[in-house]
């Protein structure tokens, strides 16, 4: 039997399709401003579901997966029930900012609270109707302004259901990603709903291949955890490589930055990731991979103080890096599609 589901004001039934708006808040104008909700109930019991993107307001990469998700056919044949927040961080998604209006990071200000900040009523709100009726979650980010990420998972892998999940989402690199204090994460994990997080891309910026990814990975979610039927479809890829440790490598002087490993790229202890000179090329220094590893994230400006973040790098072993060579290597699944097309998803 399925449980209850009440959303704000609004009771949805099993075999629903609602599209529901929270309110937020008013804008100066006296406009109200409302949280978007989409949710379509299965006409049987199973697990419910929340994915959501735009906690920082400038990562509209997962807006796009989640919109080509509730497009996809084979939601039709649902098993319990799934939450889209395409948008929760609605101010700053308008303003095309990380940020809400009072400067505070969304996915720094869980639980939040009804009587407090902005940010803090955002969040409680988010919390407490969506996250707190929900067994699973997916939160779908992007890179901050001038950075740029591969398409990776982070979970707590010490938790064995977010654990499975990551694996069943299937990205070349899966980080084990301890609990950030004030995170949506951290929060749902202390209400038992266990998340994982999809990185990839750039904020303000459209990825097609992230995008696809982040698609395809959602729905192999929920073929995991019963909510859709098993794909006819055998897949050879290999499971994800997991690496625990991760790091940035920081701008020894400031200048401009010539890049030399680009995103994705696999790389050995000692090995020259990029140069930072001055104007004049009088003054050089390289840039040095810590470790064996591949870059999972870089910035895309060239231009650095010294002390700024350049190369995010995870910690690979030899084994890993082979198994991770082989994987980046294999025939992409995917079928070329032009820009923005939705690529069918086999039932």
């Amino acid at each position: 039997m399925s449980t209850p589901l009440r959303i704000g004001r609004n009771e949805v039934l099993p075999g629903q399709n609602l599209t529901i708006d929270l309110p937020i808040a008013q804008l100066y104008t006296h406009t109200p401003m409302t949280m978007p909700v989409h949710v379509i109930r299965g006409r049987r019991a199973g697990p419910r579901l929340f994915v959501c993107a735009a906690i920082h307001g400038d990562e509209i990469n997962g807006v796009e997966i989640i919109r080509r998700l509730l497009s996809l056919p084979l939601l039709k044949k649902l098993r319990g029930d799934l939450i889209a927040v395409p948008i929760v961080n609605v101010p700053g998604f308008l303003h095309r900012s990380r940020y809400l209006p009072d400067r505070r990071d969304l996915n720094r200000s869980f639980p939040g609270s009804d009587k407090g900040s902005l940010a803090g009523r955002v969040a409680h709100l988010f919390l407490n109707e969506i996250v707190a009726q929900c067994t699973h979650g997916i939160d779908l980010h992007t890179a901050a302004i001038d950075r740029a990420n591969m398409p990776q998972v982070r979970a707590n892998l010490d938790d064995p259901v977010a654990a499975a999940m990551a694996e069943a989402f299937r990205t070349p690199v899966t980080l084990n990603a301890d609990l950030r204090d004030g995170s949506v994460r951290q929060s749902g994990a202390n209400l038992g709903v266990p998340m994982v997080v999809y990185e990839c891309g750039e904020a303000l910026r459209f990825d097609e291949h992230s995008i696809r990814i982040g698609l395809r990975g959602i729905v192999r979610v929920m073929r995991h955890l019963k909510m859709l039927p098993a794909s006819s479809r055998h897949s050879t890829r290999q499971a994800s490589v997991i690496t625990h440790t991760s790091a940035w490598v920081r701008a020894s002087q400031s200048g401009i930055l010539r890049t030399i490993a680009p995103l994705g790229a696999t790389v050995d202890k000692n090995e020259v990731l990029g140069y930072i000179s001055d104007p004049f090329g009088e003054r050089e220094a390289q840039v040095i991979s810590p470790w064996r590893g591949i870059v999972i994230g870089r910035t895309t400006l060239p231009l650095a103080y010294q002390g700024e973040a350049l190369f995010h790098i995870a910690r690979l072993g030899r084994d890993e890096m082979e198994l991770l060579e082989d994987a980046m290597h294999e025939e992409d699944p995917l079928p070329s599609i032009p820009y923005l097309q939705d690529e069918p998803i086999i039932v």
